[in-house]
């Protein structure tokens, strides 16, 4: 054995060394990205151009190709570098959409999205304001000069806010919020303040490094010319912008938020009542299940409130949840009936509907699952 391990020396001692180069290559390349950063701030281009980083990847993929190396291998290692370098130029300043800085005003400013995009508001170079509900004796001097107005509080109390706020604003404030319901808020907007007006919402919580690749969704509300320079600054931070018509947003996030939440509290719920330890359970999890027991853990990790507030954001989403229960007893006299050929029936049908997303969720979900479990598999 001891004769194995000393003909390994010095292979072991070369790939110690390859280690640090590519480290001091890394560290090059680091530095250089920040004076790449330093000229987009100065030209105002954004942070993340996607078709940069797909042509730079094609072009890696083909070299490592031809170096005989495993391309998706090579793949993964260059967007781990780039999303690394975008989160090292996330870190200072950022270029900013318009001539002159922007007053902007975040209403519940303290919470954690309200403090994320003050961040980086103020790294763009625009004046930050927060209000929240300890300030209110403020609420006129702060929000009466303000060129934008931001509403991030909880779902429950947006409307009363939108109240108080509205009367304080100038004609060409832009006001905006960033709940996950966007009709009702929108149209009271539209309706409390006679300027402009945009539906926001950040599909992200407040704990991503950066926002580069992080999508906005923005529902449009009035004079639209008004607020296009804050599209404008989503893109420079490197975000995706799209725009949808309020309903249509909110028949998504019925199903995305109100649905998928409340699926993880069926999840957790029933693990209590049978007192399935998940600390435990993991040791005799397969990546899939370690996959889904993690999604469901990383909701019970953050705010009951806020999550209530998601599930019973309104009318629809309850009546969405109703029928899925009802949906649920009719696949549970399945097992209730032992009908095996029934749920195969169902499960063919179910794929059909799929059709081609079924394979390529099989990709991407096989992907997530591999690198879990070399992260995670100690």
């Amino acid at each position: 054995m001891a004769n194995s391990e000393e003909s390994l020396k010095d292979h072991r001692i070369r790939i110690d060394e390859i280690d640090r180069q590519i480290l001091k290559l890394l560290k090059e390349r680091n530095d250089i990205s920040g004076k790449v950063s330093k000229t987009k701030i100065e030209n105002r281009l954004p942070i993340y151009v996607a078709n940069r980083e797909d042509d730079k990847v094609r072009s890696f993929r083909k070299a490592a190709e031809e170096t005989g190396i495993d391309p998706d291998w090579a793949e993964d290692f260059l967007r781990m570098i780039m999303s690394s370098s975008r989160a090292s130029q996330s870190l200072a300043r950022f270029p900013r959409a318009t001539d002159e800085p922007q007053h902007v005003v975040l209403v519940g400013g303290k919470g954690g999205m309200g403090k994320l995009y003050g961040k980086v508001f103020e790294a763009s170079g625009h004046k930050i304001t927060s209000l929240d509900k300890e300030d209110w004796d403020q609420a006129e001097s702060l929000l009466s000069e303000a060129d934008i107005v931001i509403i991030t509080v909880p779902i429950k109390v947006t409307r009363d806010v939108i109240d108080q706020v509205a009367g304080y604003l100038k004609k060409d404030t832009i006001l905006a919020d960033f709940t996950s319901n966007k009709s009702y808020v929108l149209d009271h907007m539209v309706s409390a303040h006679k300027g402009p007006v945009v539906g926001l919402h950040p599909m992200h919580g407040p704990d991503v490094a950066n926002l580069s690749k992080q999508l906005m969704m923005v529902c449009p509300g009035r004079d639209k010319e008004q607020w296009q320079w804050l599209m404008d600054q989503f893109e420079l931070w490197g975000m995706r912008v799209k725009e949808v018509e309020p309903e249509k947003h909110d028949q998504a996030m019925n199903l995305i938020q109100g649905l998928r939440h409340f699926v993880a509290l069926l999840h957790g719920s029933f693990m209590k009542e049978y007192d399935l330890d998940p600390s435990e359970i993991t040791d005799f999890s397969s990546p899939v299940y370690r996959a889904e027991l993690m999604m469901t853990g990383r909701i019970f990790a953050q705010d009951a409130e806020l999550y209530a507030d998601i599930v019973f954001a309104n009318f629809e989403r309850r009546t969405l949840l109703v029928e899925f229960f009802e949906h649920h007893s009719k696949l549970a006299d399945l097992v209730k009936q032992g009908d095996r050929e029934g749920f195969i029936r169902e499960f063919r049908e179910i794929a059909y509907y799929f059709g081609d997303f079924a394979p390529q969720a099989l990709k991407e979900s096989s992907y997530l699952i591999n690198r879990l479990a070399d992260r995670f598999s100690v």
